[in-house]
């Protein structure tokens, strides 16, 4: 039986390493995904947290707090005032399904960005709204897409584009409220968090609301 030079031998399997590793970074490229984050604040964090997670493109949203002076805040500390906080969630997304202006986009259209006392049946300035950035590339993007949901409206959007701060993400109870099972006592008697987050946000009026200010564009009241 012949056999076939080393040589030729050798080249045959450096070209099938070559081949293995070229399909490998294909492979690899392929599946690269260009994950980001960004904060928003929305007033009840709660709605935000649940409004996006139902977004193609999220990966996580973690309700939390910033924008304030106080490490480490507590739900309470915040809701009482004088810490500084905005009610915010921290959003996780893949930039190549979701980009950062349709995110904000959607975000505008989630919200009543003509309210600076709060959102909805949630008052103070721990409700208020706003976008966090990182930089002026991210800045540049908030601000046109402030100024296309006020031409949109027809009026002044009060919305702030506010500059990246430190986020603190709230305590676990918080934490994926919109679907929990687990029970709690409310002014309705015990009741699951689910079914209490659901009662809650009718009666808080945020969909109505949202409904009345964008009519059609409303981003999840469909």
């Amino acid at each position: 039986m012949s056999r076939l030079p080393i040589r030729h031998t050798m080249k045959t399997v450096l070209l099938s390493f070559a081949i293995l590793a070229g399909v490998a970074l294909q492979h690899g490229k392929a599946h690269a995904r260009d994950i980001q984050t960004t904060v928003v604040a929305g007033g009840c964090f709660w709605c935000v947290e649940s409004d996006f997670e139902s977004v193609p493109g999220v990966i996580e949203v973690v309700s939390g707090f910033a924008g304030g002076t106080v490490a480490n805040p507590t739900y309470r500390q915040v809701v009482r005032g004088g810490t500084g906080h905005l009610e915010v969630v921290e959003i996780t997304y893949d930039a190549d399904r979701l980009p950062y202006d349709q995110l904000l986009h959607m975000f505008l259209r989630s919200v009543d960005p003509l309210d600076a006392g709060g959102q909805f049946c949630d008052r103070g300035h721990s409700y208020t709204t706003g976008i966090f950035v990182e930089n002026a590339q991210e800045r540049a993007i908030a601000e046109a897409a402030i100024a296309q949901a006020s031409a949109d409206l027809g009026r002044a959007v009060v919305t702030p584009v506010l500059d990246a701060a430190p986020f603190y993400a709230a305590e676990a109870y918080h934490q994926d409220y919109y679907r929990s099972e687990d029970l709690i006592v409310t002014r309705f008697g015990p009741r699951r968090k689910s079914v209490a987050y659901q009662l809650y946000r009718q009666s808080c009026g945020r969909d109505a609301r949202v409904q009345e200010v964008w009519g059609s564009a409303a981003a999840f009241t469909h």
